[in-house]
């Protein structure tokens, strides 16, 4: 039985490392890294083939409605059916102590304006929410709500008072709902107002659309992710961002002018001799973060496995041996993987359960000290992050929030000749495979002759170890066998003519 488990408050964001960010465009895709003190902590690729799609507001058409599990599918004009459940509902969020039903909101066929929280993960379709909002520069509106709310970043009880006193101040009345973003924390009102003014009239423009479009049609779509930098990321510690388009620099330059004037001279168009990424070895980086092992800086590793239901991450001290006991060593080495672990969720884009198996401590202080350490290296992430202490079977558990596919998904794909499952037959199970296929195929057949078409390693195995196996079996059935190397088969692949 598992103890129980209370979530961990993590640390503030205060001292965040100076940050510089990379952007880089071509014809087919835009890329963005960012670097705290030189190290690539967070990548964002958006495919011309393939955008992103959160924040994107459409109108869809009710495929279906399942009381079940109180949610539906809803057809937006994408390949598969977007999710919506009960909990996204507009109606559903506004009074949370009652319990609503599905089936008493929405009926097939009917039109809806939603939004997409989630893009679509491997064969799941978007997630939705039919609750809007529409992000600015230093404030989310919220169209259908009235709430003013103050993101939990900014934690000073007096300040988050003084903010939304000063927002109140500046909305007209039926203004809708706003949340108020850490980067207003230094908004001028006019800078607040100008975002209102802006938000407002995006909104009028949508409603606008939404009356004279047919069903299934993007009302919405969120900014580039160029653009989107600027945005949702440029902050007081943002050094520099590099561009290496001259058009995408000219666009961002406009934007920062008219939303995020603080940003306009951080901004420079790169024109070195060296590709951006290469330059700041963001390719190898991106290339590291493919593979399943990190290594620690004192010789320990993390091994990162992947599934649909969760993540798992395993902590092992390698070669690491330079503490003066062995206690001490683990310790160290479970010290050092919490600030690995952060970054890498942070990089892989890594979301929904991640257990973390750290090297067991027998002392309860490291055991705390490691959750703190933890709690501190998780701070500076963008994505909110739960994290839970020590299982009684010495796994800690954490959650953050999965909006978009990670890193793997987005750059590669299932390998065709294991189908994803990450390792193949042996060239041994597969010549008894074949012997098998034989027996069967000679009781259904009359043929003169069987021929087997394999990978050169199964044909070399039937040559050599297994000759004696074959030999047996042109006795048993009677009829000759011959060999013949497919030079492009994998292992795994093999086929017998019937001559």
């Amino acid at each position: 039985m598992l103890q129980a488990i209370n979530p961990i408050r993590l640390a503030d964001n205060s001292g965040r490392p100076p940050e510089t960010i990379l952007v880089n465009v071509t014809p087919q895709e835009t890329r963005v890294a960012l670097l705290e003190e030189n190290k690539v902590c967070e990548l964002h690729i958006d495919r011309n083939s393939g955008h992103g799609l959160v924040g994107n507001i459409y109108l869809g058409v009710v495929k279906r409605v399942l009381p079940g599990m109180q949610s539906a599918f809803i057809d937006i004009g994408l390949e598969r059916a977007a999710f919506l459940h009960i909990v996204d509902v507009l109606e559903q969020r506004q009074k949370p102590e009652e319990t609503q039903r599905i089936e008493h909101m929405l009926f097939e066929g009917q039109t809806i304006l939603v939004q997409v929280i989630k893009d679509p993960i491997n064969s799941k379709g978007a997630r939705l929410s039919t609750q809007i909002s529409l992000a600015g520069r230093f404030l989310v509106y919220l169209p259908q709500d009235n709430h003013i709310g103050i993101s939990q970043r900014i934690e000073d009880e007096e300040e988050r008072n003084e903010l939304r006193t000063r927002l109140k101040a500046l909305l007209p009345e039926n203004a809708g709902g706003y949340i108020i973003r850490t980067s207003a924390e230094n908004a001028r009102d006019e800078e607040l107002q100008a975002d209102i003014g802006y938000l407002a009239k995006l909104w009028q423009d949508i409603l606008a659309r939404s009356k004279t479009s047919p069903a299934e049609t993007m009302l919405y779509e969120d900014l580039p992710l160029s653009l989107r930098v600027l945005r949702d990321m440029f902050n007081s510690n943002t050094q520099k961002i590099f561009v290496d388009s001259a058009n995408n620099y000219r666009l961002m330059q406009e934007f920062a002018q008219q939303y995020v004037q603080g940003a306009v001279e951080r901004i420079q168009h790169y024109q070195g001799e060296k590709p951006l990424f290469e330059l700041y070895h963001v390719e190898q980086e991106i290339n590291q973060s493919l593979k399943p092992r990190v290594d620690l800086n004192f010789g320990g590793y993390l091994i990162i496995e992947s599934t649909e239901a969760m993540t798992t991450i395993d902590v092992n001290t390698g070669g690491f041996v330079g503490a003066r006991n062995f206690d001490e060593t683990i310790f160290k080495t479970n010290l050092d993987a919490c600030h690995a672990i952060a970054r890498e969720l942070r990089l892989r884009n890594l979301g929904g359960m991640i257990i973390v198996d750290f090297i067991d401590m027998v002392s309860e202080e490291h055991r705390q000290a490691v959750l703190g350490e933890m709690a501190k290296a998780l701070r500076f992430d963008r994505t909110r992050v739960t994290l839970n202490g020590f299982t009684s079977l010495g796994l800690v558990e954490l959650t953050r929030k999965r909006s978009r596919e990670n890193l793997n998904h987005i750059l590669c794909e299932s390998c065709p000749t294991c189908q994803g499952r990450g390792y193949l037959k042996t060239a041994q199970t597969v010549c008894y495979e074949i012997q098998r296929e034989i027996v069967r195929e000679s009781r259904r057949f009359d043929a003169r002759e069987f021929r087997i078409l394999a990978a050169p390693a199964v044909i070399d195995l039937f040559l050599d170890e297994e000759s004696q196996s074959l030999a047996l079996l042109i006795d048993f059935i009677g009829k000759p066998v011959s060999l013949m190397v497919e030079s492009s088969y994998t292992q795994e692949q093999f086929d017998i003519v019937l001559l």
